[in-house]
């Protein structure tokens, strides 16, 4: 009986409903109106652009351009601050923009700037020059997973630690301006104070001293903190004007002047501290 009911199936018969069932589908599909461009595509365009710059730079690396793979380091970092501020302004945030972000991020500002250490002379240390070349990458890492876990000293207005874009611009200015670091070193090389820079911002990355953050791109913003919004505006005219020596400059006016604010604040709250028992009894009697 059934090889009869096949039998009796004309040829053709199912092509043709899989047809009609195609033309129903796309039809009730064209019924539901174009799809719209969510609100997150803007800022992610940006943290590609971000993620773009940090691959180029690992190829400028490996071309022996240090001072493009630098640039592009900082180039990065513009994009960064972009994409952020375009998902404040649309309300385009969302946990996938943050997750594509940090994946840049750590592309882009941890293993860009690591390796453009290591292909800017630690690659003749051997296996210590490996490690400390790779400190900046591993140190973003766990800024980066502290920060999206919810780390609870992250506030509006400061940085628990300085910000991985922060760390590797650090390390591109000291790059960039090697003859002047190593005219300035005692030793006449530039490696020392390489590797200072690179064990120092590795550390503040996972600190909890907190620094200064990037003024947002906002009205409201600017107008409640109007000194903070023109220094920053002015420490980005000079690295436009002065380029690397600027940018050597505004990196170095950065770190000190957050050390030497997290110092004043450190003693101001142990002024501040009352001991809770102060024992005024003689102990001898």
């Amino acid at each position: 009986m059934l090889r009869s009911k096949k039998q009796n199936i004309r040829p053709g018969l199912k092509q043709r409903r899989f047809r009609q069932r195609l033309i129903s589908y796309r039809g009730n599909k064209g019924r539901k109106g174009p799809r719209k461009i969510p609100r997150s595509a803007v800022p992610s365009f940006f943290t590609l652009m971000n993620l773009f710059c940090g691959f180029l730079s690992l190829v400028q690396v490996l071309e022996g351009r240090l001072e493009y793979a630098g640039w592009l380091i900082f180039l990065a970092s513009f994009f960064d601050m972009l994409d952020g501020t375009l998902a404040r302004l649309t309300n385009g945030t969302s946990n996938f923009g943050m997750e594509l972000d940090s994946l840049a991020d750590i592309v882009s500002f941890g293993i860009a700037p690591s390796f453009m250490i290591y292909g800017f002379g630690l690659s003749e240390y051997g296996t210590p020059g490996v490690i400390i070349s790779a400190l900046p990458a591993m140190a973003g890492a766990v800024r980066l997973a502290r920060f999206n876990a919810g780390y609870e000293g992250e506030k509006k207005d400061t940085f628990t630690g300085i910000p991985i874009p922060v760390a590797a611009v650090s390390i591109v200015a000291i790059i960039l301006n090697a003859d002047i670091v190593a005219m300035v070193s005692q030793n006449g090389s530039d490696m020392t104070v390489m590797l200072v820079t690179v064990i120092l911002v590795s550390g503040l990355m996972v600190s909890n001293i907190p620094f200064d953050s990037v003024p947002r791109a906002s009205i409201e913003y600017i107008r409640n903190h109007r000194i903070k919004t023109l220094i920053y505006f002015t420490g980005f005219l000079i690295t436009v004007f002065f380029r690397a020596r600027g940018l050597l400059f505004v990196m170095v006016v950065y770190l000190l002047g957050g050390l030497v604010l997290a110092f004043a604040g450190f003693v101001k709250a142990v002024r501040e501290t009352e001991p809770d028992e102060i024992s005024t009894e003689n102990p001898s009697e």
